[in-house]
């Protein structure tokens, strides 16, 4: 019986934790595997995991999943379409953790009169998974659901659409701005769009160096500052002393335009107006607020940003989410941190700075050369290195922060 019990316990631990991924990861083929698969075998990884929950990482695959969870009320660029049209955007989240990190997600989609009903949901069903991505929920909601879920979850949770963007628009922005030859912390930035991205965008900004009172955010109603008394509480993070009101009172002078709000928001009249060197990053999709061809005729100096593939310097999540999650997931990381978003960042930021392998050309075949500079200020979403790099910092910084349950790097990510 020890044998056989042994036996169980390996058959579900290797060659990976747990039976099934997107195909079976164990054999089925005789009664032996059978009756290791299911019963009785199955019964000793059950006796494992009540005993000790952490051996569930050993026993199933909880260690290398994430759940992709959204209501489907700020689907794309949309809007509330409902839970079930959220489904098409969900697995192609899936797709893409499993092609570009090996993560096996599973896409769900929920029902709910409530935040509360939401938050509950998720949490209930939260340890069946390594990890919690939440998407395509709209703001203000979803400062609360996310907030709510990181307290009550003992998995990572995750909000795409605030923190994976910011930390890609940040490490672009950073680097931007250094090839422009201007000081983080003496830039001015106008951001135009209020909803979670643009004010996890500046969040993120805030905590790399710029500094919060050279930063003008804008709304549908104009700018947003300390006089207004329409704006909710995570507005008002960003509400300046001014007595500036529109686009052109702000832009005048600015250093760099952030937009995550609709597209031709932005003119060039608009363009001409900012500082020297400026940065433009117009990042909505499909349509940005400047057309990068309308932006550069209007000024010859800037470094020009969207969220298409079709035009350098594509600020794409997908340069992060699923980096992110396999370091969170390679320590068994409790939480993803403002210490690990910025490793993230850094990560990105820096791996720009170096030469480009040939298979990253090779993948863009309209592209002969890259190399640091105006037109390639962050990395491309087909660099294979992403991987070993950005996951590699963030596990080391769920390290070094406290939050992981393993306290030294996987062999795989040592030198």
């Amino acid at each position: 019986m020890a044998d056989f019990r042994q036996q169980a316990l390996d058959y579900h631990e290797f060659p990976v934790p747990g039976k099934t991924a997107v195909t079976l990861t164990k054999p089925a083929q005789t009664s032996m595997d059978l009756a290791l698969a299911y019963s009785p075998g199955v019964a000793e990884p059950v006796r494992e995991i009540a005993a000790d929950p952490e051996t569930a990482y050993r026993y199933t695959a909880k260690g290398n999943t994430v759940a992709v969870i959204s209501n489907g009320t700020a689907i794309l660029g949309l809007g509330n379409l409902g839970p079930l049209a959220s489904k098409p955007v969900m697995e192609g989240k899936a797709l893409l953790f499993k092609h570009f990190a090996n993560i096996d997600a599973t896409d769900i989609e929920v029902k709910h009169r409530t935040a509360e009903e939401f938050i509950n949901t998720v949490e209930a069903i939260a340890d069946t998974f390594g990890g919690i991505n939440l998407e395509d929920i709209k703001a203000p909601e979803c400062f609360e659901i996310e907030k709510a879920l990181i307290e009550r979850c003992n998995v990572p949770v995750f909000h795409d659409d605030q923190h994976g963007t910011a930390i890609v628009t940040a490490a672009g922005m950073i680097n931007a701005l250094e090839i422009q030859g201007k000081a983080i912390d003496k830039a001015v930035f106008v951001c135009m769009g209020a909803g979670a991205a643009a004010i996890a965008c500046m969040t993120m900004l805030v905590k790399c160096g710029v500094q919060r009172e050279n930063v003008y955010m804008l709304d549908r109603k104009g700018v947003i500052h300390t006089r207004r008394e329409d704006i909710n509480e995570y507005k008002a993070l960003f509400a300046n002393n001014t007595d500036k009101r529109t686009l052109q009172d702000v832009i005048k002078g600015a250093d760099a335009f952030l937009g995550l709000s609709g597209a031709d928001v932005l003119k060039a009249e608009d363009v001409k107006l900012m500082a020297e060197n400026p940065v433009i990053f117009a990042c909505s999709n499909p349509d940005p607020e400047i057309r990068p061809e309308t932006a550069r005729d209007a000024r010859h100096d800037l470094i020009m940003g969207t969220g298409r593939s079709d035009y350098p310097n594509q600020v794409n999540n997908v340069l992060c989410f699923p980096f992110i999650f396999r370091g969170a997931l390679d320590v068994r990381a409790s939480k993803i941190n403002d210490e690990m978003k910025l490793a993230a960042v850094h990560a990105i930021a820096d791996l720009a700075k170096e030469p480009v392998p040939q298979e990253v050309l090779a993948a863009y075949p309209n592209v002969t050369e890259l190399s640091f500079g105006p037109d390639y200020v962050i990395p491309k979403p087909m660099d294979s290195r992403l991987l070993d790099r950005v996951a590699k910092a963030v596990a080391q910084a769920a390290i070094d922060s406290g939050v992981a349950a393993i306290k030294q790097l996987p062999a795989h990510y040592q030198d």
